[in-house]
């Protein structure tokens, strides 16, 4: 059946809507038109072939980027329940021209820059308020939730095979379009004015060749503008003067996450997953529903029955009885869920809404798709190493002795370099060894834009990697970002870019006068080396700049720790102090020289009075650690930084550096006898004044200690003299729980478990 005489047969659909997609293949089976013109950027016309492709499968979105600038990109959206998407496949079907007939992109980047692409002038943010169509009918018919109101207007509507019926349905919606554009004018959409003048010139084109036998698939917006009677002259004053830029298109996998209005997408709906559902279901939809809701959580190991799936069903439909509407909609069915399967709790339901509701689905777009060279390479890369691109989060453990997960380790680490942000580096639940690495994986669709962004360095991974390290170390201000980007030139295995690096942390460091900054950067070189004899990369000229570096701090810090230093800038300094005292102990294998003269600088700082409390405090613990200072020098210098002629703020200030933390200062003190009772006898002797002001920091030391640890020291001190080892230095007596010497019997009988924890795959042995 033909289009009527009275003009093209105009669709207006909501964009990704599954009743509006059935609706419109439907129309288009009746109508049977010669042309179908879609809303999409013309510059994709010449790719519409590959919608037809076995190799695309939706959700995909049309990309389009300035040739000259990819970050500046639109992407326009389809789903295997987007209108547009059946009108391009049921074009291909019948052998009829399909065309994108919107503004082109070429124009719409010059104007927007990086704006979400557009089906619909919805899609787009904008500082004006702009109308929402949906949101005014929903209102005018009693609705408080447009998406409800949608459901029972159209998505529960059967597509039917009756022309009345199917043109119809289209005809109304056009009419209160045609209503609210009367009441509303452009509703704030501005810049549709000038879109639709485009959409009408390529009508007039369609008409020339193929007269009114054509079909239209637009946003029902635009339907009241695209029948006004306008003149040729008018539209084409509208479009005079656009700016224009290069483009290049091309298609890309998207996600049904992406497609959620929550992700920021203009025209995006709540509930991806169900519609999609919807369309695929068209029998029983709400009984196939709460089958899949019961699989899924039954996957997570909760009890659900048949019979819970037949009472969710009861209920669905009783619900939507009472409430009026045709058939439980998304909002009952999420009722029936939480009563019946998820016992009234909200956690199981939000795994629901997350999973099925939105869901992760991730299209695939075939390979005849246009690419640039970088994304050619980092796909083929993909393929060998079987990482396969995925919507959801994803854990990879990588053991960096297999050559398979060290060219993944480098594959990554080479992308995040380019700004390509496909993996995380995150902490492993097992060894911490240096030859394990664990990543967070999710491909997110906005990454494609990074692949074309990151194509201007290089037509493969490893080259435009190796190209963005050395621009980006020529470009760098800073001491801290060189190193930094050695570290990651090390983990990427980007040897070729090493000397540029190396020269500039030279020049850098030569420059650098600031303890501080030295101090920040010397942790990631001595990292980098050791990441470098792990992964097998030659960084010998690294060593000696961190050599070099080393020595600076060692001359330069004690100076730079005078009397004055505020709270902050003693905290600050007291972090770089344990960076450089890590870093030394990873570099002194090569010079152990490097260790002495640190462990002198430490002994400065511990004995100076005009040093901050909190680093002398420190200085002395690692002191004590590396077993380079007796305890009754330890004890010595606790007693004179607790006597009662230091003020109590910098005595309370000494505690945190030597016991605070992560340093295992509560085990310490748990075990030494003499430092927890200095410690016991200071702190009761502090003047209640004076009290109040050493509270936080006395709480920021001890709070950070495990429970354990916290109890057995407050059972030690509440034992009081004669009966805990707090009674004080000397005192040797013993007391419940604590013998007076060591118990060889019960020590031996843990010695075949400690030996199994250390030598187990994962434990100290391995790593």
């Amino acid at each position: 059946m033909s289009p009527s005489p009275k003009g093209p047969l105009l669709l207006g659909v909501r964009h990704h809507g599954p009743g509006s997609a059935r609706a419109v293949r439907a129309a288009l089976e009746e109508a049977g038109p010669a042309a179908v013109l879609i809303e999409g950027p013309p510059e994709g016309d010449a790719l519409l072939v590959l919608a037809a492709d076995p190799g695309m499968r939706p959700p995909v979105a049309l990309l389009a980027h300035a040739a000259d600038d990819p970050g500046r990109a639109a992407f326009w959206p389809l789903a295997d329940f987007s209108p547009e998407w059946v009108a391009i496949r049921w074009a291909q079907e019948a052998g009829v021209p399909v065309r994108f007939m919107d503004l082109p992109a070429a124009h719409s980047l010059a104007v927007d820059g990086a704006a979400d692409g557009a089906a619909d002038a919805d899609h787009r943010e904008s500082d004006a308020v702009r109308l929402d169509p949906l949101a005014v009918l929903a209102e005018t018919a009693g609705y408080d939730d447009p998406e409800r109101w949608w459901e029972d207007v159209v998505e529960h509507r059967g597509a039917g095979g009756v022309r009345e019926e199917v043109l119809g349905a289209f005809e109304a919606l056009g009419e209160a379009m045609g209503a609210l554009r009367e009441a509303y004018g452009d509703g704030g959409h501005h810049r549709d004015l000038v879109r639709e003048a485009y959409m009408r010139q390529r009508m007039r084109a369609a008409r020339r060749e193929f007269g009114d036998a054509y079909a239209v698939v637009c946003g029902a917006w635009h339907v009241p503008a695209l029948r006004a009677k306008t003149t040729v002259a008018a539209d084409k004053a509208l479009l005079t003067g656009l700016p224009k830029v290069k483009v290049e298109t091309t298609w890309v996998p998207w996600t049904h996450r992406r497609l959620a209005r929550a992700g920021g997408y203009g025209a995006g709906i709540t509930s991806p997953g169900w519609y999609a559902h919807l369309f695929s279901a068209e029998d029983r939809p709400v009984e196939r529903w709460l089958t899949k809701v019961a699989g899924l959580l039954r996957a997570e190991d909760r009890q659900v029955s048949s019979a819970h799936v037949i009472e969710a069903v009861r209920l669905a439909d009783t619900l939507a009885a009472m409430r009026g509407r045709p058939l439980p909609g998304l909002t009952e069915t999420l009722e029936a869920v939480r009563a019946v399967m998820c016992d009234g709790s909200d956690i199981p339901l939000a795994l629901i809404e997350d999973r099925l509701v939105v869901g992760d689905v991730l299209g695939e777009v075939p390979d005849g798709a246009p690419v640039v060279p970088l994304q050619r390479d980092l796909t083929r890369q993909q393929r060998s190493l079987r990482l396969k691109a995925e919507a959801q989060d994803r854990e990879l453990e990588l053991d960096l002795r297999k050559d398979t997960d060290t060219a993944k380790s480098l594959l990554l680490h080479r992308l995040r370099l380019l700004g390509i942000e496909w993996g995380t580096p995150t902490a492993s639940r097992g060894s911490t060894g240096t030859f394990r690495e664990t990543w967070r994986l999710r491909w997110e669709p906005e990454l494609s834009v990074r692949v074309a962004e990151a194509g201007i360095w290089g037509t493969t991974v490893l080259a435009a990697a190796t190209a963005k390290a050395e621009a980006d170390a020529a470009g760098s201000a800073e001491l801290g970002e060189v190193t930094e980007l050695a570290e990651r030139c090390l983990l990427a295995g980007l040897s070729e870019a090493l000397p540029a690096v190396l020269r500039a942390l030279a020049d850098r460091a030569a420059l650098d006068t600031d303890v501080s900054r030295l101090a920040k950067a010397l942790p990631a070189l001595a990292r980098s080396l050791r990441y470098g004899d792990v992964r097998g990369t030659d960084a010998a000229a690294l060593g000696t700049v961190a050599a070099g570096l080393a020595e600076r701090i060692c001359v330069a810090l004690p100076p730079a720790c005078a009397a004055g230093m505020d709270a902050d800038a003693a905290a600050e300094l007291r972090g770089h102090v344990d960076g450089v005292h890590g870093a030394v102990t990873l570099l002194a294998d090569a010079d152990e020289g490097l260790r002495e003269r640190w462990s002198a600088v430490l002994r400065t700082l511990a004995g100076r009075d005009t040093v901050p409390g909190l680093i002398r405090g420190r200085a002395v613990r690692l002191l004590l650690d590396d077993g380079r200072l007796p305890a009754e020098e330890t004890a010595r210098l606790m007693g004179l930084a607790l006597s009662p002629a230091v003020a109590p703020a910098d005595a309370a200030g000494w505690i945190e550096g030597f016991a605070g933390g992560s340093s295992g200062g509560g085990t310490l003190l748990v075990h030494d006898d003499r430092l927890l009772g200095l410690i016991d006898t200071w702190l009761v002797g502090v003047p209640e004044r004076a009290f109040t002001d050493v509270l936080p920091l006395l709480r920021r030391t001890f709070g950070a200690y495990e429970a354990g640890v916290k109890r057995t020291l407050g059972e030690l001190v509440r034992r009081g003299p004669g009966g805990s080892a707090a009674a004080g230095a000397g005192s040797s007596a013993g007391s419940a729980g604590f013998a007076p010497e060591l118990d060889l019997v019960r020590a031996d009988a843990v010695v075949g478990l400690v030996r199994m924890l250390l030598l187990a795959p994962g434990g100290v042995a391995a790593a």
